[in-house]
């Protein structure tokens, strides 16, 4: 019995998600989920884990096909937006999926697979009213599955359990006084946790309502703002970033409406990547506000948060949440000193269960003890836990995405005039970093702006390259190997 579904009966009637304009209850989502499930299902009596992807807009369409997918014994594999179509085929190919349901705004992207793939896909206007049983779905079953960059260059999918995603809910729900009232405005792409977990399933398991803007958009999202029904709000520091400087451009009476109307929010957050003091400072005096810092990953959901109540710390993310414990570990795993940084090391019910047909990366994810290795080094600050930096330089977070360099390496290589490159993250006051190419090319006079449009068919927006650096070589040490904290002073002395 999935209970993030069960409990919707109890909220009937009241509205659970508000999208393009429309409201639709609780009673509407189980509904048309149970039509999506007898779709999926088509006769057998479970899906017994079969990977369901999908591809819709942020939207009422999203929830009911998640929840139609768990609800006939799938797996859900959302898939992004933005990603271009070998991003896509990746992500169905190694998960082996059996069905797509897509909306029509994705034909043409999708079209080529059409004749040339095995899977069963459809149109989303063809789930229309089902009768029949649906099974019995144990909540030790895997339900999802997300793909994170790895340091091992290609996304890995990350696969949680039933088990697994309530745990991350309810230790949220808890910690972040979640009820009934609530009215969240959720403006990320649904393909990771800060939009699925920690505003859509946290409002729908407490009664409450999630709102859709399916792009960002800051004037949209003030306006929004300003019919006063929107209590909750959760963001990256780039749309932080974005809706201060938006707010810069208004007049001086549309921003004290703005203001007395951000002022009556119950909570606001950030999180997906470190958010600069700067950003904390100008946020506050705009919305009165100190927005709640947060630390999480696909593999685990949230695992530390500043307090609700309380006193949050600028550059911090506070301490472990309930039902999950933190270890700060030495090189060999073991605990720190205090004021000595380790990495962080998770263990809980939040944690996943794997990387799909991934055993060895899944083992090695994981300490002999079983902690999390999360990759992140921070410091015990007094009582509360500060992030330092990151034990790899082939992760790359930008604009709340973790991306991987080694990809996008992947990827540039196999440009025709580029003999050889080194990608990494620069520190940027808007983005948290942006993503900068150094390249050794085959001539003297390489064309950025053809390799820019080239990539675009190869690469997601957010993974493309912002700023590149034409070089004869790549620095590197004795053994001949790039040295990348090199490249990246020399993006940032020259900017």
């Amino acid at each position: 019995m999935i209970e993030l579904i069960e409990r919707a009966t109890d909220f009937a009637g009241r509205t659970a998600i508000k999208s393009e304009g429309q409201s639709y209850t609780y009673d509407k989502l189980l509904e048309e989920s149970k039509n999506v499930a007898l779709t999926l299902l088509n006769g057998q009596k479970d899906l017994n884990g079969a990977r369901i992807a999908f591809l819709v807009p942020a939207s009422f369409e999203y929830a009911k096909i998640q929840w139609g997918i768990w609800r006939a014994g799938g797996i859900a594999v959302p898939l992004c937006e933005k990603h271009p179509l070998p991003s896509i085929e990746y992500v169905l190919n190694d998960t082996k999926a059996s069905t797509l349901i897509f909306s029509e705004e994705f034909r043409p992207l999708l079209a080529p697979l059409f004749n040339t793939s095995e899977i069963n896909f459809i149109p989303l206007s063809e789930i229309t009213f089902q009768e029949g049983q649906l099974p019995d779905v144990q909540t030790h079953r895997s339900a999802l599955i997300l793909y994170t960059s790895g340091t091992t260059g290609a996304p890995k999918g990350v696969v949680t359990t039933h088990d697994n995603i309530e745990a991350q809910i309810t230790t949220l729900v808890d910690s972040w006084k979640w009820n009934k009232d609530d009215h969240v405005l959720n403006v990320l792409p649904l393909h990771h946790v800060h939009g699925i977990i920690n505003m859509l399933s946290c409002a729908l398991w407490s009664g409450a309502c999630c709102e859709f803007l399916p792009k960002f958009n800051p004037e949209e999202v003030y306006d929004v703002f300003n019919k006063g029904e929107v209590n909750v709000f959760m963001a990256v520091p780039t749309i932080y970033f974005k809706l201060i400087a938006h707010f810069k451009k208004l007049t001086p009476s549309e921003q004290e409406s703005i203001s007395n109307n951000l002022k009556k929010f119950r909570l606001m957050v950030s999180g997906s990547a470190a958010l600069p003091i700067s950003v904390l400072e100008q946020w506050k005096e705009i919305s009165g506000h100190i927005l709640l810092e947060r630390y999480g990953m696909t593999e685990m959901g949230m695992a530390i948060s500043n307090p609700y109540e309380g006193i949050r710390k600028p550059g911090h993310i506070g301490q472990p949440l309930p039902g999950v414990e933190i270890r700060l570990g030495d090189a060999n795993h073991k605990p720190v000193q205090n004021n000595e940084p380790g990495e962080i090391l998770i263990k809980g019910p939040n944690v996943f269960k794997e990387y799909w047909n991934k055993p060895k990366a899944t083992q090695e994810a994981f300490t002999p003890e079983g902690w999390f290795k999360s990759g992140d080094i921070a410091v015990l600050d007094g009582d509360s836990i500060k992030i330092l930096g990151r034990n790899s330089v082939d992760i790359i977070k930008s604009g709340g995405y973790k991306i991987s360099a080694l990809e996008i390496e992947e990827v540039l290589r196999k440009h025709p005039k580029i003999k050889d490159c080194g990608v990494v993250g620069i520190p940027d006051l808007e983005w948290g970093e942006i993503i900068g190419a150094a390249i050794v090319t085959e001539t003297d006079n390489f064309d950025t702006e053809e390799l820019k449009s080239w990539l675009h068919k190869k690469l997601p927006g957010y993974k493309t390259p912002r700023k590149y650096m034409v070089m004869s070589d790549l620095p590197r040490n004795v053994m001949g190997k790039v040295t990348k904290n090199n490249i990246k002073e020399l993006f940032t002395t020259n900017q």
